[in-house]
């Protein structure tokens, strides 16, 4: 019979496998390019039908009571920094353990690639889960990363953590219409230490159901 020994751990201890999910979000180089996204951008908020379909929503009932899921709200996510995101992100350090599993997706991938290339944590993560990060590879125009720069590394810079952390996992979607497919196939290639999990229809991660996630947090936790 298959287990979940964290999880079983968990429960012997009154512990919770830990799991910290970072957003992604916009940023923009130029305010007057932010004030016209705030003009003309569409109001999927006030969309019922929209309400509560992506998969995020439901990702602590889909783990279960073993975990507890830690979906910090970053800030200003409509034009992010990176100095006030990691201030943020750093202010919930006391509360997490070693073996908690850090994902990040979008711009939360790209934030978690560009600050553990850069500080050291104060706990051990059990796993880093990377889902479509955009970054700087060759042969790409300018116009893709004129409003991300703040968050922007390279593969070869993100692949540094591969020296620190174990069990980093990238995943991206081949008809993702955000960022391109080949943002995925660049990282991986760069740390080919990293488990490298695709897909055909994931789009953005913008989906109502992502139990391949699930099941492979409960894998490594």
């Amino acid at each position: 019979m298959l287990f979940n020994r964290a999880a079983v751990f968990a429960t012997i201890v009154g512990m919770k496998q830990q799991v910290v999910y970072i957003h992604g979000g916009e940023s923009f180089k130029n305010h007057d390019d932010f004030l016209r996204r705030l003009q003309t951008q569409e109001l999927w908020h006030m969309k019922e039908s929209e309400t509560g379909k992506k998969w995020t929503g439901r990702l602590a009932d889909d783990l279960g009571d073993d975990y507890e899921a830690i979906m910090p709200p970053m800030p200003n996510k409509q034009n992010a920094k990176y100095e006030e995101w990691s201030i943020w992100f750093e202010r919930h350090f006391p509360y997490l353990q070693d073996g908690v599993i850090l994902i990040g997706c979008s711009l939360g991938a790209m934030f978690l690639g560009k600050y553990l290339s850069e500080n050291e944590l104060p706990f051990t993560p059990g796993a880093v889960v990377l889902m479509a990060g955009l970054w700087r590879v060759s042969d790409v125009p300018a116009e893709l990363y004129k409003d991300c720069e703040d968050f922007l590394v390279t593969p070869e810079t993100v692949a540094t953590i591969a020296k620190t952390y174990k069990n980093i996992i990238i995943m991206h979607s081949e008809d993702d219409f955000v960022v391109p497919f080949s943002h995925g196939e660049a990282l991986a290639a760069a740390m080919p230490q990293a488990e490298f999990i695709t897909f055909e229809d994931k789009n953005h991660f913008l989906v109502e159901e992502f139990p391949e996630l699930v099941e492979r947090i409960k894998a490594v936790a």
